[in-house]
């Protein structure tokens, strides 16, 4: 799915109640010796708004077809972030081809701070309280994979002290 992540967990969809959104629908083009046949691409973003989401592609001569190949797709594609309440643990970077996205926890109650494609990722997963910067390539494809690769470094305290073989209270302290 992305390159480059060594952690995250892959979720079966069976049992989840999952929403998709549609982050874009381009029409494409391919031009032959008999002229041109147009077709569409979309990409969508499923998720159970309690952790777990995904991303897909569909493509298809018609719009709702690529959708519903588009949804299929993701949920191929799921995969868990750690949260704290509606907020991240931490906070992250991720970068897709020339989408640079910045993920940064946020207090109760601040929203969602963020653009479109991100807003739809962010949404999916069950984030509420978050700010969050879009830099470079605003291209939907690249951002939401940006913005996956970001979630996917995120990690919980108790990770972070497993990982290291110290105790909890040791993660916080130094």
């Amino acid at each position: 799915m992305l390159k480059g992540i060594k952690y995250f967990t892959r979720v079966k969809p069976g049992g989840l109640e999952l929403t998709d959104r549609l982050v874009g629908v381009q029409r494409v083009t391919k031009v032959t010796k008999g002229g041109r046949t147009f077709g569409f691409s979309a990409i969508v973003v499923v998720g159970n708004e309690k952790g777990v989401a995904g991303f897909g592609l569909g493509k298809s001569k018609e719009v709702s077809e690529a959708i519903a190949k588009g949804v299929e797709d993701a949920k191929k594609n799921l995969v868990q972030i750690p949260l704290i309440g509606a907020t991240i643990p931490h906070q992250e970077t991720g970068k897709y081809g020339g989408s640079r996205v910045f993920l940064r926890p946020a207090s109760h109650g601040t929203g969602v701070i963020a653009g479109g494609a991100m807003r739809a990722v962010l949404e999916s997963f069950g984030i509420h309280d978050v700010l969050a910067k879009s830099k470079g390539s605003s291209n939907p494809h690249n951002v939401v994979k940006a913005t996956f690769q970001a979630l996917l470094k995120l990690r919980d305290a108790r990770e972070v002290a497993t990982t290291r073989k110290v105790s909890l209270e040791k993660v916080f302290n130094g």
